[in-house]
């Protein structure tokens, strides 16, 4: 008995997976070439990179499933030439308070860079894990020139914009669309990168957004359904090609 537990141990040995630091540690009582150190030390930080990978990947997928829908807690009310503009949304301190606690807990945290170029302002949020692994998510836009903020309070407003899509995409959070806690709407609406590109396209065509929310029957471009999402592409981008034709 006492020889086939030896057996088995030293088969356990065996087939016990070898770490590429080990693999160093042996090549270097062996005497191996630098050349060899090299490739295995290369090998050493893929699979440290992989380790780490799936180390962030478990720990955005455990927040995700603490995280709850974020309540609007911010109005926003204005009328300019274009119309009156009028919807809710959650700010970064909203955000910032459903979700921090959460994703400390499983090793996470979040912060952000950001780039302004001619006419254009970039925002880009850092998603980290306590092992070493990030992940990165870029948005851009003008600077927001709605209501009547000065220069420096238009790149601030985009910003600010641009850092709650950033955060809410990379993390893929969801808002509720009520303040009394009746939950989430079961319509599947428009991530950031559809808001952008439709932002983008009303940018181009040069259309204006008031007319554009009553031919959709929707309040807030933010809001839009996937359904009025297409619905709306497909309008600016025939409205573009018709203000592109040469008359």
């Amino acid at each position: 008995m006492g020889e086939v537990a030896k057996l088995d141990s030293s088969e356990a040995r065996v087939l016990a997976p070898i770490t590429p630091m080990e693999m160093i540690d042996r090549a270097i009582q062996s005497g191996a070439s630098i050349e060899a150190l090299e490739r295995l030390m290369a090998l050493q930080e893929r699979w440290e990179a992989g380790q780490g990978r799936k180390a962030y990947d478990a720990a955005i997928s455990a927040a995700k499933a603490e995280i709850p829908p974020i309540m609007k807690n911010r109005e926003v009310d204005f009328t300019s030439q274009k119309g009156r503009t009028n919807y809710r949304h959650e700010d970064m301190a909203q955000i910032a308070a459903t979700i921090d606690p959460i994703l400390s807990q499983h090793g996470l945290s979040y912060r952000f860079r950001t780039m302004q170029t001619e006419g254009a302002v970039s925002v880009t949020c850092i998603v980290s894990h306590r092992d070493g692994y990030s992940e990165e998510t870029t948005l851009s836009g003008a600077p927001d020139q709605s209501g009547n903020k000065n220069s420096i309070q238009a790149v601030g407003s985009t910003v600010t914009y641009l850092q709650r899509y950033t955060l809410k995409s990379a993390l893929g959070l969801a808002a509720s669309q009520d303040d009394d806690a009746k939950g989430a709407t079961s319509t599947k609406m428009i991530n950031a990168d559809q808001f952008m590109a439709l932002q983008g396209l009303v940018e181009e065509s040069g259309a204006d957004v008031p007319k554009l929310l009553q031919f959709l029957r929707a309040e807030t471009l933010e809001e839009l359904t996937l359904h009025q999402f297409d619905t709306a592409m497909a309008a600016l981008r025939k409205k573009q090609a018709q203000k592109e034709k040469p008359e």
